[in-house]
């Protein structure tokens, strides 16, 4: 399994191959990942534990445990967490395509991991 530390928290990458990914993403209380989209990524996301909020477009949805929620491309996005909170993701495997609208950390544009 590979940690990865972010500004709002971490991610354990517990699979990747060249057909999908999966990942348990930790997002610390109070914190955001960035308004972002993908062009070709497609994930999907349960929550597993904790408390949030996820904004799909123009509409916020809540994040609790064993609320599942799918993530097209081109579909702006962003999670909040109210509390810790865990969710485990399955996307396919563009680990790069990731477009920031916005981002707390400073973080702006395309990323890689």
């Amino acid at each position: 399994m590979k940690r990865i530390d972010k500004p709002w928290g971490f991610e354990l990458w517990w699979t990747v191959t060249d057909r999908y990914v999966g990942k348990l993403i930790h997002v610390n209380r109070g914190h955001s990942l960035s308004l972002q989209y993908h062009n070709i990524k497609h994930e999907s996301m349960y929550c597993l534990s904790g408390e949030g909020e996820i904004l799909l477009d123009d509409k916020t949805e809540r994040l609790e445990p064993g609320k599942a929620v799918v993530i097209p491309p081109l579909l702006r996005h962003r999670v909040t967490a109210l509390t810790d909170l865990e969710v485990m993701e399955v996307s396919t495997p563009e680990l790069d395509d990731v477009v920031r609208l916005e981002d707390r950390y400073g973080r702006e544009g395309t990323s890689n991991p």
